[in-house]
């Protein structure tokens, strides 16, 4: 029962962390990271991402404008865009190493110890992945909330909003922290493997039909 427990917990770690490494890139390429509403044009919503701003009209037509140079972005922004693509980076090396050290994979099955460490690295990687994917969103959220609440700007002047793109990078990164955590919880475990057991045995069953024919002999 317990060897079942352990497996549904690996099993739901890495799915719960593919869901937060979706996310995340999804939330890495989404237009949607600013909002923007016009009381002059209130049919028109501008939207700006790490990559293009658009604008998006009543009547469902969306265009889009690639920034010019990655220098020109606000700091914000720039750093956003590297601190997003690590954690891309760290969450597809999580489910790699993550994958190779699942009990239910019969690779390795004879090395217990190397398939835990394989567990708790790519837990690890899970963290930083997670870690890397909520540090831009709230570093934009915040300056975007400084902005807003900017004394030094005329309130006639429309003012940027959170974007879809910051809560989806919100759940990524918590999706990656609690998957990283069921996998290192797994590890913790010191459920010995049921092809180990079989192997004990079956060398225990061997050593007493060896003693058993000396005895008689």
């Amino acid at each position: 029962m317990a060897l079942v427990y352990r497996l549904m917990m690996q099993l739901s770690g890495m799915l719960v962390s593919l869901v937060g490494w979706v996310l995340s890139c999804l939330t890495t390429y989404l237009p949607q990271w600013k909002n923007l509403n016009l009381e002059l044009n209130e049919l028109e919503i501008w939207t700006m991402g790490l990559w293009q701003a658009c604008v998006v009209q009543e009547e469902g037509g969306m265009q889009c404008k690639d920034f010019d140079s990655f220098l020109a972005l606000p700091p914000e922004l720039r750093i956003s865009r590297i601190l997003m693509f690590f954690s891309n980076g760290l969450g597809l090396l999580g489910l790699l190493f993550s994958g190779f050290g699942l009990d239910c994979l019969k690779i390795g099955e004879r090395q217990q110890d190397q398939k835990k460490r394989l567990l708790l690295f790519g837990g690890m990687l899970f963290w930083i992945s997670g870690i890397t994917a909520i540090v831009p969103v709230s570093w934009v959220a915040h300056s975007t909330v400084q902005e807003f609440w900017d004394e030094n700007i005329p309130d006639i002047v429309p003012r940027w909003d959170f974007g879809e793109a910051l809560f989806v990078g919100w759940l990524a990164g918590f999706c990656l922290i609690l998957g990283g955590s069921l996998l290192n919880c797994t590890v913790c475990s010191t459920e010995v493997h049921p092809s180990s057991v079989h192997y004990t045995v079956a060398e225990q069953q061997d050593q007493c039909q060896h003693l058993e024919t000396e005895t008689r002999s």
